[in-house]
């Protein structure tokens, strides 16, 4: 059979599958209607069925054990709804698209055919029409070459012949592009799909999944997966397929609540953030370092990395890269720790627990408990000790305000409605304390404030204890003087609030050291993208905060843009010598799909080890460098985004910091078309747009421009990560403009790429 006359044959399915998924779809809306009507019967109901008199013993009880009964009934409901609307989301996933691929097998003498999509689709006869491309026998479409090949089962490993890989790009439901191969993708389906323009949010391409991408995606057993990707080598998209397939793999015990994506941005964030449900997986949780930080650290303003990149762009001190660099270390926070045990005799730092403008417990009564517990026990235990005898003192304190003349006039203030929600809420039952009883519960409802401090902690000051432990230590990285003047500066920072970013790291670590306090068990999975920006302190506390979780880290060593400046050291290296006790396992992505052949080219040769990245075979335009005189300059650079933009939906200038994104957006500033983006942009418009390489990370844009790329703006080797990050943002065009003279980093390109203007 010929492949035209396969391709006929393959459309008829191709439509025979889409009328069955329209079907479906009408079933589904004819559910969810009827589901939706249910679930409003029940809810509408729901407050008739449960008013029932609250005044005698026996009513109290029918009315719990209905509403109960009524709680369950609203739940059942809209979980089916849910469920409902989930099928018809993976249905219509499917629509216009149902299937990429295809594999013909042998398996025990006999032969099967399998189409491959974006989730599991059976007829009404059972039949499966599309398997989920996550289903471990899918693994053959991604890992096999024809021939003898094994895929994992239940009952252990199953060895199949692979006869056929055939792959299709399916488009509003016809075959636009379809061949057989014996690779793991084919060149042509990933061709056609990258030649695109980039869209606002990332595609859903699990169809142009590559071999090593695979890998990563289906790595069950690693403790630590460390991947190091070249700029566009599928690292995100890579990621994101993983966590659809580890909660396909592990449906059971997992949902998307027990994974968390550290993003490094809130655009980056957004950006994404339509992928999970495009592969018919909810999305996980995402937050940002700084976000995780602040979340854990109320009150207090911690510096973001952002900030601190343009803080160090204008000064930064050999003193305090040396100073900086210990505080990032996983071993300052083991040196914490350890001064910590040193000083048992030492109190830690108590506070007043306020109350209504007054002390309920005073630091020094804290103190004193603390110290009447056996110095002997770890520090931790001491703590809960003293906090436990806490608790107690308040429910003693409760006990004995009952009949306080303050709190039995409160309880006559109340109105029947709230006396009675008392009763209920706490069942009650009638007896001739009751009115005792219902002191005490009001008195715990008031009380709350304390207890909520006491079980948070915040007796404790652990900033307090940090600045002790640091007078304490022992360092020969600077002067006394120096050090002490560090750690003037941290208290003055703490009395206004505000906090380094190396210090709240290792203050959040000596908080969960000293309470035992800070750890999350449920969390079963972190991803952290673009790690290179991490340092080793900080990825020990995540690692501490989530102790069951296996961890993936994704990253560009070359894209070290934020911390380029001070940090030297290896991070593979660095990454394995942190988690030597656990399985780690480091996969390298040395091919970019992103850019154009001669974006990448040109881009590589910025490295050192350049000559490692592999540019795919796609063609393009040259880059561009453009030198305008001084006075011509942003006329220059404004007339370069505007012809862009004629033939691009996205045409990024981007800055080495903000405030020269800032500078640029003045000369815009009569455009509408423009856009300046912060770190508060959640998503990514058309036009134009002027941003800081830092919010780039990540990102792609169809054109990208590079701005004052001259020997003032980029004069030595340490701009060298900057700008490789900002050419490698660009998929088909890449103009870099300069005002005045060449940045050293470009005088070896050869003249026919430069234009004087």
């Amino acid at each position: 059979m010929t492949i035209n006359q396969s391709k006929e044959s393959e459309q008829k399915r191709v439509d025979q599958v889409a009328g069955k998924i329209e079907r479906q779809i009408e079933r589904v809306d004819a559910s969810i209607a009827q589901a939706h009507k249910e679930t409003s019967r029940i809810e509408r109901n729901y407050g008739e069925n449960t008013k029932v008199n609250t005044t005698e013993v026996d009513d109290q009880m029918e009315t719990n054990a209905s509403v109960q009964q009524q709680k369950q009934l609203v739940a059942l409901a809209v979980e089916n709804e849910n469920i409902l609307n989930s099928n018809r989301l993976k249905l219509e996933n499917l629509q216009g698209s149902p299937y990429f691929g295809r594999i013909d097998i042998v398996e025990d003498g006999e032969e099967d055919t399998l189409y491959i999509g974006t989730s599991t689709l059976q007829d009404d006869d059972g039949e499966f029409l599309i398997y989920d491309w996550r289903a471990p026998i899918s693994g053959i479409y991604y890992n096999g070459t024809l021939g003898k090949v094994t895929y994992p089962t239940p009952n252990g490993t199953a060895e199949v012949e692979l006869k056929k890989k055939r792959q299709f790009q399916i488009v509003h439901n016809k075959i636009r592009n379809m061949f057989d191969t014996n690779e793991t993708v084919g060149d042509e389906i990933l061709q056609s799909v990258l030649s695109e323009y980039s869209d606002e949010y990332l595609k859903s391409i699990v169809a142009t999944i590559q071999h090593e991408q695979n890998i990563i995606i289906r790595d069950t057993r690693s403790d630590v997966l460390l991947v190091q990707g070249v700029a566009g080598s599928g690292k995100t998209s890579a990621i994101l397929q993983r966590v659809a397939y580890l909660l396909y793999h592990s449906r059971t015990t997992m949902n998307a609540d027990n994974i968390v994506l550290f993003s490094p941005n809130k655009l980056f964030s957004n950006y994404i953030s339509e992928v999970l449900p495009s592969l018919g997986e909810r999305n996980m949780r995402q937050v940002t370092l700084n976000e995780f930080i602040s979340l854990r650290l109320t009150g207090v303003q911690v510096e973001t990395l952002f900030e601190r990149y343009e803080k160090d762009e204008r000064n930064l001190p050999e003193t305090t890269i040396k100073m900086r660099l210990y505080k990032e270390s996983g071993d300052f926070l083991e040196h914490l720790e350890q001064l910590e045990n040193d000083h048992r005799e030492h109190t830690p730092y108590f506070e007043d627990i306020i109350f209504e403008g007054k002390p309920f417990f005073t630091g020094d009564e804290i103190a004193e408990i603390y110290q009447s517990t056996n110095p002997a026990y770890h520090i931790p235990d001491r703590f809960l000790k003293t906090k436990n005898a806490l608790i107690k003192r308040l429910q003693r304190r409760i006990h004995e305000d009952r009949n306080e003349d303050w709190v039995q006039a409160e309880i006559d203030n109340l109105s029947d409605e709230d006396f009675q929600q008392i009763i209920t809420d706490h069942n009650i039952e009638e007896s001739a304390n009751q009115r005792e009883i219902i002191a005490e519960e009001f008195l715990r409802e008031r009380y709350a404030p304390i207890y909520n401090a006491l079980l948070n902690n915040y007796f404790f000051n652990p900033y307090k204890e940090y600045l002790f432990l640091l007078n304490e230590m022992q360092q020969s990285l600077v002067s006394d003087s120096v050090w002490q003047t560090m750690i003037e500066s941290i208290d003055n920072q703490i009395e206004a609030h505000k906090l380094n970013l190396s210090d709240s790291v290792a203050i959040l670590y000596l908080r969960d050291f000293v309470t035992d306090g800070g750890i999350n068990h449920a969390i079963q999975h972190i991803f952290i993208d673009e790690v290179q920006d991490y340092t080793m302190a900080q990825l020990k506390y995540i690692s501490h905060a989530f102790p069951n979780a296996k961890m993936t880290l994704l990253g560009d060593r070359s894209q070290d843009v934020l911390t380029s400046s001070y940090r030297k050291n290896d991070l593979v290296t660095e990454v394995n010598e942190l988690f030597k006790k656990k399985r780690i396992t480091t996969i390298t992505l040395n091919q970019s799909y992103r850019s154009t052949a001669e974006i990448t080219n040109f881009a590589k040769k910025l490295l050192p080890n350049g000559d490692e990245v592999k540019a795919f075979s796609r063609q393009g335009e040259d880059p561009v460098i453009k030198v305008f005189n001084n006075d011509d300059y942003y006329q220059g650079l404004k007339e370069t985004a505007k012809e862009l933009n004629k033939k691009y939906d996205t045409v990024a200038i981007l800055a080495r910091n903000q405030a020269q994104a800032e500078q640029i957006y003045t000369h815009f500033s009569d455009e509408s078309i423009v856009t300046l983006v912060d770190a508060d942009f959640r998503s990514i418009p058309k036009g134009i747009l002027i941003l800081p390489i830092y919010l780039a990370k990540g990102l792609e844009f169809d054109a990208v421009i590079g701005h004052d790329i001259s020997a003032k703006n980029y004069p030595d080797l340490r701009s060298t990560d900057v700008l490789y990050t900002i050419c490698t943002r660009a998929m088909h065009s890449l103009t870099l403009c300069v005002d005045g003279e060449l940045s050293p980093l470009l005088q070896k390109e050869p003249q026919n790429l430069i234009s004087e203007h």
